[in-house]
Parts: C-alpha cells; structure tokens; sequence
C-alpha cells in the first residue's frame, strides 16, 4: 500500500468492516475485462458468502475462472471544503482476494442463506424448497485481505 499512513493494520478494525457493512462488490476476471458486481453478503470464519441464480453471465464466468477480487466499504462520507483541492473524505474499506466455490446441496445452501440473513439481523429462517433448488451458494474463501482508512475514527 503506497500510502502506509492510511492502512488500516488492525485486523479487528477489517472484521468490524466485513461483519457491519451492507454491499460486497467482487470482479470475475473475464477474457479481457473484468465483470464487477454488487452483492449483498454475509460474513463468517474468512469466509464471504453470496446467493445467485443457477445460470447467468456471473455463474458463466465463475465457472471458467474462480478467482476473484472483492471490495466492501464500511462508510463514507465527502468533506467539502471552500476550495475545489481541499476535499477530502472519509471512509474504511477492504480489497481482497479469494477463490469461489458453488455449493449447490440443498444443507449447505440453507446454511450459507443463514449466514447471509443473520448478518442482516434476521435469525430464524424458513426457505421454501423450490426456491432452494433453484439458487447456488457462492463461498469465497478469502486469500488475502488489506484495509484502507481516511478521516478520524475512533476505534
């Protein structure tokens, strides 16, 4: 990271990151451009976890190449300042890197919907089975991970 004074080094402050935010954004290598989508997501032991229809260009894509990279951001907010090349922000985010793994038996999809809604608050789950055969579990297990932080925070 170029600008070291911005790191986040704490590795409580990036699970706080991974375990409070709302979007996780993952880029799937394709042939010549990356294909970037948001997800909503859950989080647990290195693990992110994401619902997706069993067909489609971000299945496609997986399939032919699992490795990925990730953002999640955990808040921001613009500082304006009187002149233009005095604003300034603040946020924290984390970019990773990881590989995916479809998990398509129906136990291990209703387990990661659960990861997904308890980090959204929701803790007992029902999940009609017809909609369970028709979704993948993505598993992205998490390779490396860095945290980038500006403005003041408390920690």
């Amino acid at each position: 990271m170029r600008r070291k004074d911005k790191e986040i080094s704490d590795y409580r402050i990036i699970e706080e990151i991974l375990s409070a935010s709302e979007i996780c954004r993952i880029a799937i290598s394709d042939t010549d451009a990356p294909y970037l989508v948001p997800l909503n997501y859950g989080y647990r032991d290195n693990h992110l976890y994401f619902h997706a229809a069993s067909q489609g260009r971000k299945i496609d894509l997986l399939r032919k190449n699992n490795r990925v990279c990730f953002e999640i951001e955990f808040a921001h907010e613009v500082i304006k300042s009187e002149h233009s090349c005095g604003w300034s922000a603040k946020y924290r985010s984390v970019i990773g890197y990881g590989t995916i793994e479809m998990l398509s038996g129906m136990e291990e999809i209703r387990d990661g919907l659960d990861i997904i809604m308890q980090h959204y608050g929701r803790m007992d789950n029902e999940y009609e089975d017809n909609y369970l055969q028709r979704i993948v579990m993505l598993k992205l297990k998490i390779e490396s991970i860095s945290g980038k932080q500006s403005g003041d925070w408390e920690d």
